[in-house]
């Protein structure tokens, strides 16, 4: 794909060089005023010195100049000039010249910039200042041309001109080719994400060598597609599970129906409206598991938070199997025990774990309830075939099978755990099987007692 012409390479090294072109332009003006502003100063204090001198020598009355515009050759020309504007004395190439400068009024030096001297057409700077002579109140002016510190001005002026494009070009090209580095991992990052088309959620985006940001965000995002694959084949796990499981008892309502058909001389009316009851029902109770766990994932929970009663759910359950089944169910070790939560999604809890274990107990199924430390803690117990060790985990999943002597053979969708598990993490607790137990399975639910603030507690708790 092209690349916008108004990319952040290309806006980065524009602001880059825009900036850096600001700063040496205003740096290169800034060097430029001092230098011009100390060469001023430096010709200022030397017309100074030589005033001095021409000063000391006027005062004793001695106003030959020397017959030279200075020792040094940096002044140009020396005048003196009496209150009355003659010129009394001056060097040799401004004799029978004016004044070259107004009579100062103050006792103090006085430099100024004069421009229209006949002797040149150089700008001059002037020295000016007051000395009492033999012959009273005298002017001494001590002038120099202001042309080798022009020349010096536009020399650097020149140079900096030439300097600065070419450092400001420079940095734009190193600034594009370190941002272009810099963005190329992230360019490589988005070529790969944009490639994916959902058929191979496996392919992961290239990770930069380093720590840095650049790093940081390749591994955040594979992080991410990690979850989205995980999420992808759960998904696809769950609808094939769903698939399967719903296909069931819909083949064998068919079948029954069909063979009914084919025969309708031997259907036995009411046996034949209780099996497809059977069926139904159980049908209906697999959608409703699949709901719940639809609104889970999406995160709906839509709970009615109330104290509960846990011991009084788990004695309505109790006599609920003593009527249904001719396993023996034990009581003994249930007591009182409330807990903070949906009064309905905890009787599906009870409900599912005591369904599970009358479907793999032997001879007794038995419950416990209590209460200690702010946590109520809820058992489940048959003495059936157990749970091994590779599956105590992979029980609460999904359509889970265990091992060949706790299978569905028996009708059972293998969500009941799963609900369980996540109804249970909705009210703040945890649900495992007890490794300790091995006479059978033991199921073990802990939740916070009422009154206990809870972190991921469902919504109102």
């Amino acid at each position: 794909m092209r690349r916008p012409a108004t990319g952040v390479r290309v806006r980065v090294t524009a602001l880059a060089t825009v900036l850096v072109a600001f700063v040496l332009a205003s740096a290169a003006l800034v060097l430029v005023s001092m230098q011009r502003v100390r060469l001023v100063d430096n010709l200022d204090n030397t017309l100074r010195l030589r005033s001095d001198d021409v000063a000391a020598a006027v005062g004793l009355g001695d106003f030959a100049l020397g017959g030279g515009p200075s020792r040094d050759g940096e002044v140009g020309l020396l005048q003196v000039v009496d209150a009355q504007g003659t010129v009394v004395a001056a060097s040799a190439n401004v004799v029978g010249d004016p004044p070259v400068a107004p009579f100062p009024h103050s006792a103090s030096d006085v430099t100024r910039t004069i421009e229209d001297l006949p002797l040149d057409d150089d700008r001059f700077r002037i020295a000016s200042r007051v000395v009492d002579s033999p012959l009273g109140p005298v002017a001494v002016h001590a002038g120099a041309s202001l042309d080798p510190i022009d020349e010096s001005i536009t020399l650097l002026r020149t140079g900096l001109s030439i300097v600065v494009p070419a450092v400001v070009i420079a940095l734009g090209a190193v600034v594009w080719v370190l941002v272009g580095r810099t963005l190329s991992p992230i360019e490589a990052i988005r070529r790969t994400v944009a490639s994916m088309d959902g058929s191979d959620l496996a392919e992961r985006v290239p990770v930069p060598g380093g720590a840095d940001e650049v790093g940081r965000l390749a591994t955040t995002m594979n992080d991410l597609l990690d979850r989205i694959e995980d999420a992808s084949a759960r998904q696809q796990r769950f609808v094939a599970d769903a698939s399967h499981e719903l296909r069931s008892p819909l083949t064998r309502m068919r079948s029954e129906l069909e063979v009914d058909l084919a025969h309708p001389d031997g259907v036995e009316i009411e046996s034949a409206q209780r099996s497809l009851l059977e069926e139904t029902i159980a049908l209906q109770e697999l959608v409703e598991d699949l709901l719940h766990l639809a609104r889970s994932d999406a995160g709906i929970h839509g709970a009615v938070i109330e104290a509960v009663d846990l011991d009084d759910l788990v004695l309505v359950e109790a006599r609920r199997i003593r009527g249904r089944s001719e396993k023996v169910v034990d009581t003994a070790l249930v007591s009182a025990g409330q807990v903070r939560g949906d009064r309905s999604q905890l009787r599906s809890v009870v409900r599912n774990l005591a369904e599970n274990a009358v479907r793999y107990a032997t001879t007794t199924v038995s419950f416990g309830v209590f209460e200690n430390a702010g946590m109520v803690q809820l058992t489940v117990t048959d003495d059936g075939p157990g749970i091994g060790p590779p599956d105590r985990e992979r029980v609460f999943e999904r359509f889970a099978r265990g091992d060949s002597a706790r299978t569905r053979v028996d009708g059972g969708s293998g969500l009941g755990l799963a609900i369980v598990r996540d109804i249970v993490e909705a009210h703040g607790g945890t649900v495992v099987v007890d490794p300790g137990f091995v006479d059978g399975a033991r199921l073990v639910v802990r939740l916070p007692a009422f009154g206990t603030a809870v972190a991921g507690a469902p919504p109102g708790t």
